[in-house]
Parts: structure tokens; C-alpha cells; sequence
């Protein structure tokens, strides 16, 4: 009976299989690589594409930026032509007012009495003088108390020096009188009673 030698084929198929399990290695590294390659390139590309984004957010934010500091320099601009406004408006209004209160000045002012100096610091005056006797201070207080455009006196100093026989000197305080501010409460106390004829005329009216 004839003898077959297979190990020649064994070697064959042994070799075969390992140069299949190679190549099949292979073409897994390969995929493997390619996969990871295309992972990768998909992640950087959402991220490019996240970083322009994010990009014109800032240069929009930076624009805002700037637009917010403009109308912010329009508020400070407005605020401050509104407060010169104001002041103006005010001094315009003063302007009589300050007439009538050196008009009031003299009228009320003694005789035997004259002033040095005139200093004003919104409504209060700083009056200084010099009077013969304290007797003319006081009259003059007296007539401020009883001004249209001067109230609350208040004394601050008298005295006499010796370098001076012609009388005392003083200092004195007083308020300046708004007609503003009266005809605002004349306006309102107007307004007060025409609201309550009113009101009177519509219950009368409404009586059967």
C-alpha cells in the first residue's frame, strides 16, 4: 500500500493561514488608521467652524461694545447739556430776582447805616456794614424781616474799633425770596380751589 507524505501540504496550509491572518492584520491596522484619521479630521473641522463662530461673536460683542460706550458718552453729553440748560434757565430767572433784592437792600437799609459788602451763595446773603448804633442793625433786621424779597435775618457780629469813632461795624445773614418757588405754590393753591368748585359745581349740579 503506497505511503503519502502530507507535511509538505501542512507547511502549505500553515503558511497560507498565517499570511492570511497578516494581511487581514493589516488591512485592520489600515482601517483602523483611516478611521481615526477621518474621526480626527471631522473633530478639527467642527472646531474650526466652532472657533469662527465664537470669533464673530467677539468682533459683534466688540461692537456692541463700542456702540454702548457711544451712547453712554451720548447720556453724559445729554445729562450735561440738560444741567447747563437748567443753569441757564435758573440765572435767567434770577436775573430780575437780583434787581429787586438791591432795590430791597436800600429801601430797607437805615439811615445812619451803609454797607461794605454784598456776598450771595444761592439764596443767603452775607451782608457787612457799618452802622452808627446797634439801634440801626436792629431796625435794619426789623425792615428785612418785614421785605418782599428778604426774610430770616440773623446777626452774626457787632462790634466797634477804635480806629473807627464813626460807628459799629456788622455782619449779618439773610435769605433771598424766590418767586418761583411762591408762584409755584400760588399755581397750586390756584389749581386746588378751581379742582374744588368744580367738584361744588358738579354735586350742585347733580342735586334733583
Amino acid at each position: 500500500m503506497p505511503r503519502i507524505n502530507l507535511l509538505p501540504w501542512r507547511d502549505a496550509q500553515r503558511k497560507e493561514r498565517k499570511l492570511a491572518f497578516l494581511v487581514s492584520l493589516l488591512g485592520a491596522g489600515v482601517a483602523a488608521l483611516v478611521t481615526t484619521f477621518g474621526v480626527n479630521l471631522y473633530f478639527n473641522s467642527l472646531l474650526s467652524s466652532q472657533e469662527s463662530r465664537n470669533e464673530r461673536l467677539r468682533a459683534e460683542i466688540r461692537d456692541l461694545d463700542k456702540q454702548i460706550e457711544k451712547i453712554n458718552d451720548l447720556e453724559q453729553q445729554k445729562q450735561k447739556f440738560i444741567a447747563r440748560m437748567q443753569i441757564i434757565e435758573k440765572l435767567q430767572r434770577s436775573r430780575p430776582e437780583i434787581v429787586h433784592v438791591f432795590d430791597e437792600l436800600v429801601r430797607t437799609l437805615p439811615d445812619g447805616a451803609y454797607l461794605t459788602a454784598v456776598k450771595q451763595n444761592n439764596a443767603r446773603l452775607k451782608i457787612e456794614g457799618v452802622a452808627q448804633s446797634s439801634t440801626r442793625v436792629s431796625t435794619f433786621m426789623r425792615n428785612i424781616d418785614s421785605s418782599q424779597w428778604l426774610r430770616n435775618p440773623e446777626l452774626d457780629i457787632v462790634e466797634t474799633k477804635p480806629n473807627q469813632p464813626l460807628g459799629a461795624n456788622f455782619t449779618l445773614f439773610a435769605d433771598q425770596v424766590s418767586t418761583s418757588a411762591d408762584d409755584a405754590a400760588k399755581d397750586k393753591g390756584k389749581d386746588k380751589a378751581k379742582g374744588k368748585r368744580a367738584r361744588q359745581a358738579s354735586a350742585g349740579g347733580a342735586t334733583p
